[in-house]
């Protein structure tokens, strides 16, 4: 299986323009943030639960992901960190790269993390997943 912040990424990219993620497919990023390009998403991989004892053989897991949202431009980013919540809480029986998502769901968030030493605002939301 694919880490899930890899999935996570082409979801995301998958749904493109129609969900509101006009020009940041190429500035998605996997567990570290770039210092370039300013208005970026970072995906980062965080600790879920145990994975089911029961359903061994189908290698049921409840990972989590949180997703930083960093933008010049305030009201920017918090329309991506929504648009991002809008998409993937509630998304079910999702195929992903040969997982399937039985259920994806907000778990805290959207929130502002905070300012970067540029002067950026950075938001985050969390994600808890259960997938096969």
């Amino acid at each position: 299986m694919n880490a899930p912040s890899d999935d996570i990424r082409d979801i995301i990219e998958a749904a493109g323009d129609s969900s509101g993620f006009s020009g940041i497919s190429s500035d998605i990023f996997i567990g570290k943030e770039p210092s370039e390009p300013k208005n970026c998403v970072t995906i980062f991989d965080t600790h879920g639960y145990p994975p089911a004892l029961g359903l061994r053989d189908q290698g049921y897991e409840y990972p989590s992901v949180q997703i930083r949202v960093r933008n010049i431009k305030y009201k920017d980013g918090w329309a991506i960190i929504n648009n991002i919540k809008n998409l993937l809480h509630g998304l079910y029986n999702q195929q992903c790269n040969g997982s399937l998502y039985t259920v994806i769901y907000c778990s805290s968030g959207p929130a502002l993390l905070d300012w970067d030493d540029n002067g950026n605002a950075r938001f985050i939301i969390n994600f808890n997943l259960q997938r096969r």
